[in-house]
């Protein structure tokens, strides 16, 4: 069960995983592999999972499906085939050293793209499927990094995100739809395998984002960590600090 720290915010909207479309960006592991593995605990009817490339997944409620989030013609070719979605997790992200001034420009630039525009691409794709549904809930990934300065291009592309959701939840609140941003600290994957530091298990942080969407959170706070962070953003802003040298 969550704790009150994890849910932050409590909306008008709640729905409810049982019976429903999921799609999931980055399906194939790590987070995404865990969300589409805990929709399904929960009697999700069908899942959309994707990748940059094609696989496959053997069971028969799970279709899987190719996405590029930089291309808008991908998002769209996906969004057609995905017109019965109900809940939309914006998962699929990226994580590259690129240090704001001697790092390299062009990695800066894919983390925005993926990080940021990649999440607008999907969310604007969505939004009318999502109305036409019933309203139902999109869910944005983020990072503690989202409040912590020192992680170069990608903190400052998970910043961005945590905005472009802030504003999505207005601007889809007329539609009934659930705007969930969630964040998380490290979580024990790929993407962050060199790094010697404490990190939740995938399973653990996708039950809890799915707690919070159907607890009808606006905001998930998916670990202590987080909490601390989310917290600390009252306090100075030179407190605000992560380095990814440790």
């Amino acid at each position: 069960m969550l704790t009150n720290d994890v849910i932050t915010q409590v909306g008008d909207v709640v729905v409810a995983v049982e019976g429903r479309v999921v799609v999931v960006t980055g399906g194939r592991r790590g987070l995404g592999a865990a969300l589409v593995d805990e929709v399904l605990s929960r009697g999700a009817r069908k899942v959309y999972s994707t990748a940059r490339s094609a696989y496959v997944d053997e069971r028969p409620e799970v279709f899987t499906a190719e996405l590029e989030v930089r291309s808008a013609s991908s998002v769209a070719a996906l969004a057609k085939a995905t017109a019965d979605a109900d809940i939309v997790f914006n998962n699929a992200g990226v994580l590259l050293a690129a240090p704001l001034l001697t790092g390299d420009l062009e990695r800066a630039t894919e983390m925005f793209d993926v990080n940021v525009f990649g999440l607008l691409r999907v969310a604007r794709a969505y939004a009318p499927i999502l109305a036409a549904n019933g309203g139902g809930a999109l869910v944005n990934m983020h990072s503690v990094l989202s409040w912590l300065a020192g992680s170069g291009a990608y903190g400052a592309s998970k910043a961005a995100a945590w905005s472009v959701t802030n504003s999505l939840r207005l601007e889809l609140a007329h539609q009934n739809t659930q705007v969930v941003g969630a964040h998380a600290g490290f979580i024990d994957t790929e993407m962050v395998a060199t790094m010697d530091l404490p990190k939740a298990t995938p399973a653990d942080i996708a039950a809890r984002i799915v707690d919070g969407l159907e607890a009808g959170a606006t905001e998930v706070l998916a670990d202590d960590v987080t909490v601390a962070a989310k917290a600390a953003l009252a306090g100075p802003v030179e407190r605000l600090t992560f380095s990814f040298a440790r």
